[in-house]
């Protein structure tokens, strides 16, 4: 019964924050005049990925796997009792590539119409712009990460703290 229980929670975080994202790069497009296009760059991947992204042959292959991946850690995150952290910051990471591959796949031509394949970014911070996902996506990603490494110290110490005799 839990497991049905965390598996609704992550279903309806996932729709939430696809349905967030999409709705202010639909608002975004229309009344934001920084809004752009990205083809599937940013400032961690750098010009030479990103152009692969963009390209609609080599874009097209790494939606696939972008979807093949998502996929999988679905299916990974599902099969195994995980902390609450865990399902929580998984949900919200997946769901920010999600949304951003939503609109590579299509999803661009309801939220951005006239635009060529990418997301909507238009949340300025320093010389980049972002959109809701790609906070979603960072936010979670730290939290995962941290997460990740308590439950792996914390793991390693139960395994390695010597047991106290009793007498």
């Amino acid at each position: 019964m839990a497991r049905r229980r965390w598996a609704t929670t992550v279903a309806v975080l996932l729709v939430a924050v696809v349905v967030l994202d999409q709705v202010t790069k639909w608002w975004a497009w229309r009344h934001a005049p920084v809004a752009r296009i990205n083809h599937g760059g940013n400032p961690f991947v750098g010009d030479m990925i990103g152009s692969w992204f963009a390209d609609p042959v080599t874009g097209a292959f790494l939606d696939l796997m972008d979807f093949v991946l998502l996929t999988m850690a679905l299916v990974m995150l599902s099969r195994r009792a995980q902390p609450a952290i865990i399902w929580f910051s998984s949900a919200l990471m997946i769901a920010g590539w999600s949304s951003n591959l939503l609109d590579r796949l299509g999803l661009h031509h309801v939220t951005a119409p006239g635009s060529y394949r990418g997301a909507v970014d238009f949340i300025h911070v320093g010389p980049y712009y972002f959109n809701v996902a790609d906070f979603f996506i960072a936010g979670a990603t730290l939290a995962f990460l941290v997460a990740a490494a308590h439950l792996g110290v914390s793991r390693s110490w139960s395994v390695t703290r010597p047991q106290r005799e009793t007498v």
